[in-house]
């Protein structure tokens, strides 16, 4: 082998070195954000909260700050969900999108578990519904797919929103909620200040990270 192979040999492996490195240091820094990354935790919330409550969140995914932005007037928030309490557990029914999770559809997920990405958290109540009416409605919904058409004449998949709306509806049919025309989609949706800019709800708590 001559000098200039070797040469090139030397080199390549140097940058072999220097990129190991390099990815070495990038996936130590991602550890030590992540590893700081706050949420609102539980015990903050735990004691405002009861069966049947909508809970709110604004979420850490790219995707949440695109939904939040689809309120045409609170913008806090990115997803929800309906709190069911049975024998001091404390679950979160919801409809989530999280397909490369395996989480496509309509679940029941620990308080805690729900809480995990949220940067903020609003808790709401309705006015006139009890809770306990709220949250066994939800219960019927689990194991829906869904809903990516964001279709609200298919009630056979549900979105978040859309998911406290036919609850709503099934146990109130008079209930008249606002809907927002997306024109990228070609479709009105329920946005997320569904609760804050409702007659329906009233807001109990608001916290940030």
């Amino acid at each position: 082998m001559n000098i200039f192979c070797k040469k090139i040999l030397v080199g390549v492996f140097v940058i072999f070195c220097i990129t190991i490195i390099i990815i070495i240091i990038q996936q130590r820094r991602q550890r030590s954000i992540f590893q700081n990354v706050q949420y609102v935790q539980e015990d903050k919330i735990l004691p405002y909260i009861k069966d049947g409550d909508i809970i709110c969140r604004l979420g850490d995914r790219i995707w949440s700050m695109y939904f939040k932005e689809l309120s045409p007037h609170d913008k806090r928030f990115s997803h929800l969900g309906i709190i069911r309490i049975r024998n001091d557990i404390i679950s979160v029914i919801n409809a989530e999108g999280l397909a490369d999770e395996g989480k496509d559809f309509v679940n029941e997920v620990p308080l805690r578990e729900f809480l995990k990405s949220a940067q903020k958290i609003g808790i709401f109540r309705l006015r006139t519904i009890e809770g306990e009416v709220v949250s066994n409605t939800a219960i019927e919904y689990i194991g829906l797919p869904f809903d990516w058409q964001f279709d609200m004449e298919d009630n056979n998949k549900l979105y978040c929103t859309e998911l406290l709306y036919v609850i709503l509806k099934k146990i109130n049919v008079d209930i008249v909620l606002k809907k927002v025309f997306i024109k990228e989609i070609g479709k009105n949706i329920i946005p997320l200040d569904i609760c804050s800019q409702s007659e329906y709800f009233m807001e109990i708590g608001y916290w940030e990270k």
